[in-house]
């Protein structure tokens, strides 16, 4: 098996021999591309023979598995809406049998399906209309300014106390 540089016992890498178990990038690949998919984590996990406690820990500690992750549940979403959308407009087919044994097709539409669909949706309705005032604008950009200090300052006393 090939060796690689991974990460044990703490913050010092070490080499070590890659097993099957070992997390690799055509590994995480596989996992993000059948969450995507499926929109469930315990499918992807299946698919991607990842045990789910190590799918989760990677999710908590490596950020940029993190962010496909989000990007993968946001695909899958967005893909479930627009499914959701056409039913919703265009309704499901429904078989019905007479008692004659003859069937007729007929579409069917649900009123609860649209109904949750109008109110998931109200709220980006609503601020889509919406317009930001000036001082809006700016007390967004006070807040954003801080928020990127403390975390410039956090990033620091971590570097130095890595050092």
């Amino acid at each position: 098996m090939a060796r690689k540089l991974v990460m044990v016992g703490g913050k010092r890498p070490q080499m070590r021999k890659a097993s099957k178990r070992s997390w690799t990038n055509a590994k995480a690949r596989e996992f993000l591309s059948a969450l995507g998919e499926t929109c469930n984590v315990s499918e992807a996990c299946r698919r991607s023979g990842v045990p789910m406690t190590v799918a989760y820990r990677r999710r908590r500690m490596d950020a940029a598995f993190r962010a496909g992750w989000m990007e993968a549940i946001g695909a899958a979403y967005q893909r479930l809406e627009l499914v959701l959308l056409d039913r919703a407009f265009n309704g499901t087919e429904k078989v019905v049998k007479r008692k004659d044994g003859s069937e007729e097709r007929m579409l069917e539409y649900s009123n609860q399906l649209g109904l949750t669909l109008l109110k998931m949706h109200r709220d980006t309705a609503i601020e889509a209309g919406t317009e930001f005032q000036p001082q809006q604008i700016e007390e967004l950009r006070e807040r954003v300014l801080k928020k990127l200090q403390r975390l410039k300052q956090r990033h620091e006393q971590e570097t130095a106390e890595e050092t």
